[in-house]
């Protein structure tokens, strides 16, 4: 039993490490963007 709670944790953390690094990546994307149009 308790292996399959670690098998669902390590899912989960898997998929929210990816969720917010794709995030992060965005907003950096957005910010930069952002800049750039305002220093232009």
């Amino acid at each position: 039993m308790m292996s399959n709670w670690k098998k669902y944790l390590k899912r989960i953390g898997v998929a929210g490490f990816l969720f917010f690094l794709i995030k992060g990546l965005v907003w950096i994307f957005i910010f930069l963007g952002g800049a750039k149009l305002l220093f232009d």
